[in-house]
């Protein structure tokens, strides 16, 4: 690959902008390929959440997880929620609990091997050490400046 300026260059460059620049690449890129197969990156993180457990979830479970993702939001991801409801995905029972049906089974698993093909995608030519690397630096970027991400 051949980077946009030299070492010394790149070590002046704003992490700013590079940070917003590859979220912008990843997320639209991701954002993408969801919207070619039918569903919103939302929509997938519910999913998500009601396919990787065997027990229903509350959509208070859910939405405490998910609505600091990506500055989402309790009001929107709770649309998101309904919309997985109206694609007959997830049902929420009288209880308020929520299950993936038979045909959001499949198609999370469809939509996780997608997620699956965009990691690699992502992650070609960078080592797992590259990328532990990688995450610890951003998330020393983020202690150093006070600001809070998702999981504190």
């Amino acid at each position: 690959m051949e980077y946009s300026h030299s070492d010394p260059e790149l070590i002046k460059q704003p992490i700013g902008y590079w940070s917003w620049a590859a979220y912008k690449a990843v997320v639209s890129r991701t954002r993408g390929a969801l919207a070619e197969v039918g569903t919103t990156q939302p929509q997938w993180w519910v999913l998500a959440q009601l396919g990787r457990t065997e027990e229903p979830r509350t959509r208070d479970d859910v939405c405490a997880v998910l609505r600091d993702y990506l500055d989402t939001g309790q009001e929107a991801l709770n649309a998101e929620i309904d919309a997985t409801v109206e694609h007959g995905w997830v049902t929420e029972s009288a209880g308020g609990l929520l299950e993936l049906t038979a045909e959001g089974r499949a198609f999370f698993e469809k939509t996780a091997a997608l997620q699956g093909e965009l990691w690699a995608e992502r992650h070609a030519g960078i080592s797992d050490e590259e990328y532990l690397t990688t995450l610890k630096v951003l998330q020393r970027f983020i202690h150093n400046t006070g600001g809070r991400a998702w999981h504190h």
